[in-house]
């Protein structure tokens, strides 16, 4: 598994839509994008289903850094991944 985290360093505004639109970020707020590489959908699938059952990962009214109904999340196929092989 792989973890990344990143922080808004160079988040254009788009013309049609951007990250800043689709999060409605509004002045002074930073965009965070974060994403996970299982090594297969089954270790994902046990993984999130064992951290939504972990209570020290449910989270409480006040303590969220963001607003989690702005948080965007799905999974994904891979399609191309010059490192695999």
């Amino acid at each position: 598994m792989q973890v990344v985290e990143t922080w808004e360093d160079d988040v254009p505004d788009g013309k049609v839509t951007d990250f800043r639109r689709a999060v409605q970020a509004q002045k002074g707020e930073s965009i965070v994008f974060s994403w996970i590489i299982w090594p297969s959908r089954e270790a994902r699938d046990e993984g999130n289903k064992r951290a939504m059952a972990d209570p020290r990962l449910q989270p409480t009214e006040g303590d969220m850094p963001f607003d989690m109904k702005r948080m965007i999340f799905g999974g994904y196929e891979v399609v191309l991944d010059t490192n695999a092989g």
